[in-house]
C-alpha cells in the first residue's frame, strides 16, 4: 500500500521536473501551485457552519483567493482551511460577501450559476466535485478518466454503470493530455456532512451582511474510488492529496478591474476547474493543531 502511494508521489515530482524542462502541458504555472499542510483536529468538530471550535481557530487558513485567470487580487476575501481525523476530512470556507444572495434550494440544482464555493478532491483515476451555496444547497458530480476507470474497477460499481455516465471534456481546457472522462451527475457522497452559517440576511439588500461560513466533513471510508493507487484511508503522516478550492460569483468587480468572477486558492490560467494537475498539494500531518482561545478570525 505504502509503496504504491509513494510511486504516485514520485509521479507528481516527475511531472514537475518535466515542467521545468519545458514539458508542462497545463495552463497553471507550476511555481504557483499552492502547498498546504493539513493537521489533525484537537477535539471534536460539530458541523454547524460556525467554525467556532478551537481547532478551526488554530488551523492555518489559505491565502486570500485570487482570480482564476490572472491571479490578481479580487474585491472580497475568501479563505479555506483543512483538518482531519481518522473518520473525516474537514474543509471550511470563510466568505466575505456584503450582500449575500442565493437562489437554488434543491440538491444538484445548478449551484455553479449561483454564488457558491466549490471543492474538488482528486485521485489518480477519478475526482469528485462539490459545490454549495448560502442556502446549504449542494451540487455533486463524480468524474472518472476514460483511460483507467474500467481497469481499476469503477465500471463494475452500481453508481458508475455506463447508463449513469455522461461524457465530459472539460470546460475551457478541452484538450486535456489525458483525454476524455465521464461523469455521474446524480452522485451523492455517502455520509458527508455540510452546514452553512450566514452572518447577515440572505437576499435582503436593505442591510449589509458580513458574509457566510461553510463547514464540510467527508468520511474517509467512502473515498475508496479516489484511492485506487492504494493510498491509506485515513491518510498516513506525510501522505499527499490534490484538492481544489474555489468561489464563483454572479457579480464582478466594476471595471477597470479585470474580474472573471471565479476566485481560486491557486489560479488555473484558464476558465476551467477540472484540471487536477492545478489542484493544491495537501500534505496530511499527524500533528494536531495547537488549541487556541483567540477570537475567531474573520475575513
Amino acid at each position: 500500500m505504502k509503496r504504491i502511494f509513494s510511486l504516485s508521489c514520485a509521479l507528481w515530482v516527475g511531472l514537475e521536473a518535466s515542467a521545468q524542462s519545458g514539458g508542462w502541458k497545463f495552463p497553471c504555472p507550476t511555481n504557483e501551485i499552492a502547498r498546504y499542510t493539513a493537521q489533525r483536529v484537537a477535539g471534536p468538530i460539530h458541523v454547524d457552519g460556525r467554525l467556532d471550535e478551537p481547532s478551526w481557530q488554530a488551523a492555518t487558513t489559505s491565502p486570500r483567493f485570487v482570480d482564476i485567470l490572472t491571479a490578481q487580487p479580487v474585491i472580497h476575501d475568501t479563505r479555506a482551511a483543512v483538518l482531519w481525523d481518522d473518520l473525516y476530512l474537514y474543509v471550511s470556507y470563510r466568505v466575505e460577501e456584503p450582500l449575500v444572495h442565493a437562489r437554488f434550494t434543491n440538491h444538484n440544482d445548478f449551484i455553479y450559476q449561483d454564488n457558491d464555493v466549490e471543492l474538488f478532491i482528486a485521485g489518480p483515476d477519478a475526482y469528485y466535485e462539490f459545490e454549495i451555496n448560502a442556502f446549504n444547497t449542494c451540487y455533486e458530480v463524480f468524474f472518472a478518466w476514460d483511460d483507467s476507470y474500467a481497469k481499476v474497477g469503477l465500471a463494475k460499481q452500481p453508481e458508475f454503470l455506463g447508463a449513469k455516465l455522461v461524457p465530459f471534456n472539460g470546460v475551457g481546457f478541452t484538450n486535456h493530455p489525458r483525454g476524455g472522462r465521464v461523469g455521474n451527475f446524480d452522485h451523492t457522497f455517502p455520509g458527508m456532512k455540510t452546514a452553512v452559517h450566514v452572518d447577515g440576511t440572505v437576499n435582503d439588500d436593505t442591510d449589509r451582511d458580513r458574509g457566510w461560513t461553510v463547514e464540510l466533513a467527508f468520511p474517509w471510508a467512502n473515498m475508496k474510488w479516489l484511492a485506487t493507487d492504494g493510498r491509506a484511508l485515513p491518510p498516513k503522516d506525510g501522505d499527499v492529496w490534490r484538492l481544489d478550492f474555489s468561489r464563483f460569483n454572479t457579480y464582478k468587480e466594476a471595471p477597470p478591474a479585470n474580474d472573471s468572477g471565479g476566485w481560486f486558492w491557486t489560479r488555473h490560467g484558464v476558465w476551467d476547474s477540472h484540471i487536477p494537475e492545478c489542484f493544491v498539494y495537501v500534505t496530511f500531518s499527524s500533528n494536531p493543531v495547537q488549541r487556541s482561545e483567540a477570537p475567531l478570525r474573520q475575513p
